[in-house]
């Protein structure tokens, strides 16, 4: 078969019917099709390849060099070769530190057979502290702010400042590690592998909140957390949904909800937004990512969740193999997710 976009097969009869009719229709007819396992490992799946396909693009938020660049690469923005990111630079098929977190969170539920907060915060110590791959100059906790400049793009990871608050707080000994200040998307990016394993428990809600707080003790972030947590659980259950924008908000405005946050009220004047826009619109799996990353800015924290969301209602095998294949860490993740499947 033909071939297009740096390996992916050319889509016949492109064209001739509306893309999001004939999509949602597909994922409609496959939803009884797809076990609850086929939507665990979708989901999680799809979250750690969106964010790996968006890497390159990462944090471009200068209008003009976004347009340029795009204008090189389209339509297939994907698994850029060269990374433009003009932050950090990684290897193209790498996690940004949002799929790292992810893959944390992720390996620690398997190990531990469910969520352990002790365990997870010593792998998030380990994984990002003393002596690992983030353990730069640049992305020192204690570096000072009267040294000289730094050099943009660095080359490596770029350590988040929420994650500099949490290694500060556990070298300190402190019963909660999280950054208190911090508001930041991080915990929607690594919603999908808790959700998947807790997804219909009563105790699925209650579970993310801890998980989130390790790194993120911040009560705007758990709450908007928790309500792409109830997005993404809703897709899991259920597959393909045209009302889970009302199926979720009714849940929000239920007094009697569980796990009810102060803030829950905001979230429901503020929920259809940025990544759940393009949950909510989005055609196939590619299009919807690629269409988060012409946005700029954060496209892989957007892209994460809308590749968890959509990934759900697809599962495994609606992913493009060709975007699974340039995902480095693909094996280790579908070993992983299918140990998630099991688990419950």
């Amino acid at each position: 078969m033909e071939e297009t976009c740096r390996g992916e097969p050319a889509q016949e009869g492109r064209g001739e019917r509306n893309v999001f009719e004939r999509e949602f229709s597909a994922r409609r007819e496959c939803k009884m099709a797809l076990a609850l396992a086929d939507r665990i490992v979708g989901a999680i799946v799809g979250a750690a390849v969106a964010d790996a396909a968006a890497q390159p693009l990462h944090w471009i938020y200068d209008p003009q060099k976004l347009s340029v660049i795009l204008s090189q690469e389209e339509p297939c923005l994907e698994f850029r070769p060269q990374s433009a990111n003009p932050f950090y630079r990684r290897e193209t098929g790498q996690q940004t530190c949002y799929g790292d977190q992810a893959y944390v969170l992720l390996e620690s539920l398997c190990e531990c057979r469910g969520l352990n907060v002790g365990d997870l915060r010593q792998r998030t110590y380990k994984f990002f502290g003393p002596g690992s791959e983030y353990d730069t100059p640049v992305n020192d906790p204690y570096r000072g702010k009267g040294g000289p400049k730094v050099q943009l793009p660095i080359e490596g990871p770029w350590r988040h400042a929420s994650l500099k608050s949490f290694l500060k707080n556990m070298d300190a000994g402190k019963t909660e590690t999280g950054c208190d200040i911090d508001n930041q998307i991080n915990g929607i990016t690594k919603l999908a592998p808790i959700v998947a394993l807790y997804a219909g428990k009563p105790e699925m809600l209650a579970k993310v909140e801890d998980a989130i707080r390790v790194t993120q003790n911040n009560d705007q972030c758990v709450v908007e957390t928790l309500a792409a947590a109830r997005f993404l659980e809703h897709y899991i259950l259920n597959g393909p949904d045209p009302n889970a924008l009302d199926s979720v908000l009714e849940h929000l405005d239920d007094p009697n909800r569980k796990n009810p946050q102060d803030l829950d009220k905001v979230v429901v004047g503020h929920i259809h937004q940025a990544a759940l826009h393009g949950v909510l619109t989005a055609g196939d799996f590619n299009q919807a990512i690629r269409d988060t990353m012409r946005c700029g800015g954060c496209t892989s924290s957007r892209g994460s969740f809308i590749g968890a969301c959509l990934g759900a209602q697809i599962g495994l095998q609606g992913i493009p193999d060709s975007w699974k294949s340039r995902t480095l860490r693909y094996p280790s993740l579908l070993e992983f997710a299918q140990k998630v499947a099991s688990l419950r």
